[in-house]
């Protein structure tokens, strides 16, 4: 049996013994049982790192990014991630750049099983693991900023361990390596001993709003050991962190700009889910409803996220929605979703990861936008209204345009999507929750291995094919989550039809299996609409949000104005093509009239631009003539049906292409009446 495809079953075992010391030595297969008492059993639970493979245009991203900066950052970034760096030894940066980068190199190296892209994480794990000191602390001893020589007094802050911890996390999950339980069991006694004295926000407030990244692995090192001290442990990182159950459950503060950062939200909004583990009062289910909710209805944009440049900044589409803001809602939502098994988190991880993270990076994946905007008709250098301008270059894309955090975090989107999309399940079955193209080898109970080949087009087409090859007959659950946005659903089973379900619901399939079964999940997509800031309508079709299609020139730009820490380059944009259309007003029951989709070409290997992008919808538009440039972005948006609002008299044909395949657009347009 292959051992590491095995570790999962380990680490969620109730009948596991604390792991001693070693160097390199992998576990031992045992069955899979779930959580430790007195957590409690999620329905879901991560698999292996390795053990999922993407393919088609899925494989092609996380090629992409090893060739491009993910691969390349130390070459790219040489002033942060050299030799000098922190978390290497070094006198360079000790802060959570480095980590920031691993956090998403080491996941994808192991995914695509690629030696080159381990060899460069090695390093950045083996110091980790052997830095940890007499009293628990791992990490750098003295701290210096991003540039070699400037010395701080915050080298123990939490926070950076905290990217760390979960690096280890899944190096642990790739190689079986008990240093890293070890080193996790030394240093949270470290943290249980000085927490009380030191708090998360002694030295910074970053560990304040990100504590729930620290309790997360807490718990999972529990379900290892079974220490009972990291249950204390575990309460005071809750109390310590943040109240958002409280802030989302009793204060209006999601609907202040200017309230918190838009990284410490999307971090933070999965920590009363994580904590419900050891306490599950419906309370805490109730605080990330309600906060997703509000976050939707103050500042929510139809690219899934929401206005945050850096602050939160309400939901104007011309608001800016940063990238690490992206990649940490997505890691927040895949961490929701095991513990709940809730449909509404994958579809909004879905919308998400297909509209708003494709999108900011480009097809190389060797720059960036910092932040991007839903109205997006320019991306040149200018000082815009966003609560932080960085001289400008916010929606340029470049290496380290805008602030070079996001050149560091950007690289664990993808591959933490794909680590995501099959599960074991509680009911020692297997789960399909978000969809891609992929492959995946799960190992249940009894010694039963089964092998699940998914085949699609997702999310440009509706149908996905599952070939399940179990290493021998047998009967188990099969989950298949339906989406809200579906109507209704067909599932077959080698060519017949045996549930037509509704949507926002996962559905088991539990029959005996035999090697080659076929399970085909249809799901029908239609027009639909959302609406938005000043009454503005979203275009909608499954998980894809459609905007217009803009042209673009491209300039690229020397910078001769910033600091290298900004980048030698960057690339603007500006329209070659009109933008200012609003779109017509029509009954719900008539939309897939006025909207017409059209499949352009099959779902290639790289579908996320406007040359490849394999739908468009044709619908009409009016020009909308005191609808201008402002700033260097849309002026004010009119507001949807507003009497007499001066329109061109002729309609045009306007098309639309999905929102991740733009790199200028409007997706949020104003209504005028017909």
């Amino acid at each position: 049996m292959n051992i590491r495809l095995t570790l999962h079953l380990l680490l969620t075992s109730l009948s596991l013994t604390a792991i001693g010391q070693g160097n390199t030595s992998k576990t031992q297969p045992v069955a899979y049982t779930g959580s430790r008492a007195p957590l409690r059993q999620n329905p879901y639970s991560e698999l292996p790192l390795g053990a999922i493979k993407p393919q088609g245009w899925l494989k092609e991203m996380l090629v992409r990014q090893k060739n491009g900066a993910t691969g390349k950052l130390d070459e790219l970034y040489p002033l942060v991630m050299n030799q000098r760096n922190g978390w290497l030894g070094g006198d360079g940066d000790q802060w959570e750049r480095g980590p920031y980068w691993i956090d998403g190199l080491l996941p994808l190296a192991y995914i695509l099983d690629d030696q080159a892209l381990i060899a460069k994480t090695k390093p950045w794990v083996e110091w980790a693991l052997n830095s940890q000191q007499p009293d628990g602390y791992f990490g750098p001893s003295k701290d210096y900023g991003p540039e070699p020589g400037i010395q701080r007094d915050n080298s123990r802050d939490w926070w950076p361990k905290m990217v760390m911890l979960k690096i280890l996390k899944q190096y642990y999950s790739a190689t079986g390596d008990k240093r890293v339980i070890t080193l996790m069991t030394n240093y949270f006694k470290y943290q249980l001993k000085e927490l009380p004295k030191k708090p998360l926000d002694h030295w910074t407030f970053w560990a304040r709003y990100r504590g729930g990244d620290n309790l997360a692995v807490i718990y999972w090192l529990y379900n290892i050991t079974g220490d009972k001290f990291l249950l204390d442990l575990g309460d005071l990182v809750h109390k310590q962190t943040f109240d958002y159950t409280d802030g989302f459950l009793n204060t209006d503060f999601l609907s202040r700009a200017g309230s918190i950062h838009c990284v410490n939200l999307a971090q933070g909004i999965k920590e009363p889910i994580i904590y419900y583990q050891h306490h599950p009062d419906k309370k805490y289910l109730d605080a990330t409803k309600k906060g997703f909710a509000d976050i939707r209805k103050y500042n929510g944009m139809a690219h899934g996220l929401y206005g945050g440049d850096e602050a939160l900044h309400g939901n104007n589409p011309t608001q800016g929605s940063e990238l690490c803001s992206a990649v940490e809602m997505m890691f927040s939502l895949e961490s929701i979703l095991e513990i709940t098994g809730d449909v509404a988190y994958a579809d909004q991880l879905e919308k998400v990861a297909f509209n708003a993270l494709p999108t900011q990076a480009s097809d190389d994946y060797m720059t960036r936008q910092y932040f991007q905007q839903a109205n997006q008709v320019m991306a040149t250098r200018h000082t815009r209204n966003f609560d932080v301008n960085h001289g400008g270059t916010d929606l340029c894309f470049g290496l380290l345009s805008g602030y070079p955090c996001c050149t560091s975090n950007m690289h664990q989107g993808w591959p933490k999507f794909v680590q995501n999309l099959f599960y074991a399940t509680s009911d020692k079955g297997i789960a399909a929750l978000a969809y891609s193209p992929s492959e995946a080898k799960i190992d249940l109970s009894n010694g039963l291995n089964v092998a699940v080949k998914e085949e699609t087009g997702y999310p440009f087409e509706e149908t996905i094919r599952f070939t399940v090859n179990p290493s021998k007959n047998a009967t188990f659950p099969f989950h298949l989550r339906i989406p809200a946005w579906c109507k209704k659903a067909t599932i077959k089973i080698n060519g017949k039809v045996v549930q037509e379900p509704a949507g926002n619901q996962v559905v088991k399939v539990n029959r005996e299996w035999k090697s080659g079964d076929v399970v085909e999940l249809e799901l029908p997509m239609h027009i639909f609409k959302n609406t938005w800031y000043e009454n503005s309508m979203s275009v909608e079709r499954g998980p894809i949000t459609y905007a217009l299609k803009v042209g673009d020139e491209v300039t690229t730009v020397k910078n001769d104005k910033d600091p290298i820490e900004y980048g030698a380059t960057y690339n603007e944009l500006r329209p070659t093509t009109p933008w200012n259309y609003a779109l017509v007003q029509v009954p719900e029951n008539k939309l897939e009239d006025q909207y017409t989709v059209e499949k352009v070409k099959p779902v290639s290997d790289y579908p996320w631009n406007p040359e490849s992008a394999p739908l468009q919808i044709k619908t009409k538009g009016r020009r909308i003539p005191s609808w201008g440039i402002y700033n260097e972005m849309t002026g004010p948006i009119p507001y949807s049906l507003t009497y007499q609002l001066e329109t061109a008299k002729e309609l045009e044909d306007i098309t639309l292409i999905p929102y991740g395949c733009t790199n200028l657009r409007i997706s949020q347009f104003p209504v005028v009446r017909k």
